[in-house]
């Protein structure tokens, strides 16, 4: 900043003092028009914080011309000019000529054509154009003169007109009205700002002015960090769990083995989902061993296990009469990237059938994981290749359907979510299963929510779990609620290269609805 505009700003706040002694009150933009209103206020913050000023803040819209308005209102409206120079043309002028004379193709074009709606000129049967009246009123230039000079009209409907016509334009302009304070005074005094050891030696300081805690002004950036929106209602959902008796499942496995990912869950080889399109495979190494215990006590056990999927899926089996297909172990143990967290809930199954509870059987359990998966899909608003998947497993004895109900609506109403629509679907590795939606009141209409169903005995009994133990599951996307609480429509500002750090600084952590 220059020197001379660092004293202007230091004579501002003498300079508004000297105007209030001889005139009560005033209007910064008639007094000090020449002053930006950024400097005027910190002038005027300064007296008051002082006592010695009252002001009071006035918005307010100015009309300002546009380069085409500035241009009408120096020149004449476009029709007005056409018309002089047919007017001047005793004989009429070819469109050509009449360009040539006006020295401009586009006030020609659009002043003929106002010219003609407002009868000023018209056709002659050579085609020659020519002025039909004697005289006009150029209204369009007369109102953008008063507007010039007095930024403003007295008709509103003007204003809307030309501004239709961008000619014209809005712009709002702050002024501050100013009066004595209590302690007015003709000159500013000095203000200490800190308490000094020598001021109280001295005894100064009981006559000091000291300057005064300003309580309003905000602190000094801090720069810290800040959880993602995504993890903010993670957070969420895994309270949500927590409070409901889940226990969280192991999630870093994002390669998983098509054993894990498709055969245990009773996903035939053929599946669609396993297709190059739709799943990433590993090129390097393209597959990996077979499943393995971590104790040698149980390679019996995950042999067996081997062998039943196998057995479900190419001859049938535990009541199933299976895919009836030769099931290839080399596409088992292809490596894949995840592509739903249920390979891990797979998993966790398998190892419950090995836990005894006190009455000697397997117990009841309650999983949950909330982790990365990756779809080949095309990336676009809504769906990226990599997504975060919410997903609950519940498994007990004598679990129905109508049980699954039940507990999904007291699982969403824990979000605010309720009145709840089932419709019957399909999964490979649920039977029944069903999607879950919910009326979205914003968009006044039914949406998808989720997925659930009851996962099949071909699945569970495989692994060694009795037949009476019932599992039933549920899944869901944690982007599409994240989208809603913080209003993002598309997914790639929520997620990749195009987030926005200032995005996630600024918002606050979400609070779930809970009722």
């Amino acid at each position: 900043m220059a020197i001379g505009q660092h004293g202007q700003q230091d004579n501002l706040p003498s300079e508004i003092l000297q105007l209030l002694s001889k005139h009560e009150p005033i209007l910064s933009s008639e007094a000090l028009p020449s002053q930006k209103a950024a400097d005027v206020k910190g002038a005027l913050d300064r007296l008051a914080s002082r006592s010695m000023v009252k002001y009071d803040t006035i918005d307010r819209e100015e009309a300002i011309l546009e380069d085409e308005g500035a241009e009408i209102e120096a020149n004449g409206s476009h029709e007005a000019r056409v018309f002089e120079a047919l007017r001047k043309a005793v004989e009429g002028l070819t469109v050509k000529e009449l360009e040539a004379a006006i020295g401009d193709k586009k006030a020609a074009s659009v002043g003929q054509g106002k010219a003609f709606k407002s009868k000023w000129i018209a056709k002659a049967k050579d085609g020659r154009l020519i002025a039909s009246i004697d005289s006009i009123q150029d209204t369009t230039r007369e109102q953008l003169q008063i507007i010039q000079k007095t930024r403003t009209h007295p008709d509103p409907k003007v204003i809307a007109d030309l501004k239709k016509r961008k000619l014209v334009k809005m712009q709002k302009v702050i002024s501050y009205e100013v009066s004595k304070g209590p302690k007015f005074a003709l000159e500013m005094v000095k203000e200490e700002t800190d308490l000094t050891a020598d001021m109280l030696a001295s005894g100064v300081w009981k006559t000091a002015a000291f300057k005064p805690y300003n309580f309003k002004s905000l602190g000094a950036d801090q720069n810290a960090g800040a959880l993602h929106p995504l993890n903010k209602v993670r957070h969420e959902f895994r309270q949500i769990f927590f409070e409901m008796g889940f226990e969280e499942m192991p999630t870093n496995r994002f390669v998983e083995t098509g054993f894990w990912n498709f055969d245990a869950l009773f996903v035939p080889q053929q599946h669609p989902a396993r297709d190059l399109q739709d799943t990433f495979y590993i090129s390097d190494p393209k597959t990996a061993d077979k499943p393995h215990a971590e104790r040698k006590d149980d390679k019996a056990d995950y042999d067996a296990y081997w062998n039943n999927v196998k057995d479900v899926h190419q001859e049938g089996k535990y009541g199933s009469i299976g895919y009836r297909y030769p099931w290839a172990e080399d596409e088992s143990l292809r490596l894949v990237l995840r592509t739903h967290t249920t390979a891990i809930s797979t998993a966790m199954l398998h190892k419950l059938a090995s836990k005894k509870g006190p009455d000697g059987r397997p117990p009841p359990a309650r999983y949950f994981s909330i982790d990365r998966v990756f779809r080949n899909e095309t990336v676009d608003a809504t769906h990226l290749a990599e997504f975060h998947q919410v997903e609950g497993v519940i498994a007990d004895y004598g679990l129905s359907l109508g049980g699954l109900m039940e507990f999904m609506e007291i699982f969403f109403s824990k979000m605010g979510i309720e009145d709840l629509r089932f419709k019957p679907a399909y999964n490979p590795y649920t039977e029944p299963s069903m999607e879950i939606f919910s009326f979205h009141k914003g968009l006044n209409k039914l949406v998808e929510i989720g997925n659930s169903g009851m996962f099949r005995p071909e699945m569970l009994e495989a692994m060694g779990l009795p037949k009476d133990l019932r599992v039933f599951g549920w899944g869901l996307s944690l982007e599409r609620p994240t989208m809603i609480k913080y209003k993002v429509n598309n997914i790639r500002e929520l997620l990749g290269h195009k987030v926005d750090l200032a995005f996630i600084e600024r918002n606050p952590a979400v609070r779930l609805e809970k009722t």
